[in-house]
């Protein structure tokens, strides 16, 4: 069968879907994280301020990101595919053509923060006969339409 690659606006809108999914449930473990930090310190009669307020922060930076990477790893090793990509017919694959693991998932996450801020990474789907970034190649992985 002809392998159909996933091209960059296909994959971009995916990507768009993913992160208003995680902004979703960002915004639940913000509000949980502030009602449980709330309480904790209204027990010791102390009110939520801007200079207690730096754990709540720290919390939230790292929770941030381990959700993040959770979404994408946990999703992509699954099927291959997070909620954005199953909504776009997309699917990533191996070399084989199979799903991918976790580790090769958790690889190409990595990739995607690496060459995140060189915009040309991404931008390389453009230009790429398969349609890959630079995340792809380093995990050997491609996006097709499934």
């Amino acid at each position: 069968t002809e392998v159909r690659w996933g091209g960059f606006f296909r994959r971009a809108c995916a990507f768009l879907i993913d992160i208003v999914v995680i902004l979703a449930l960002w915004g639940v473990m913000f509000f949980l994280s502030y009602i449980g930090y709330k309480v904790g310190l209204s027990a010791h009669a102390r009110a939520v301020t801007w200079e207690r307020a730096a754990p709540l922060i720290f919390l939230l930076t790292w929770g941030s990101i381990g959700l993040a990477t959770t979404y994408f790893v946990v999703f992509h090793g699954l099927a291959g595919k997070t909620i954005g990509k199953w909504l776009l017919g997309l699917r990533v694959i191996d070399d084989d053509r199979r799903s991918i693991t976790y580790r090769r998932a958790f690889l190409r996450w990595l990739g995607m923060v690496v060459f995140a801020p060189l915009v040309i990474g991404l931008l390389w789907v453009l230009w790429s006969r398969e349609k890959r970034a630079w995340h792809d190649f380093m995990a050997h992985t491609w996006v097709i339409i499934d």
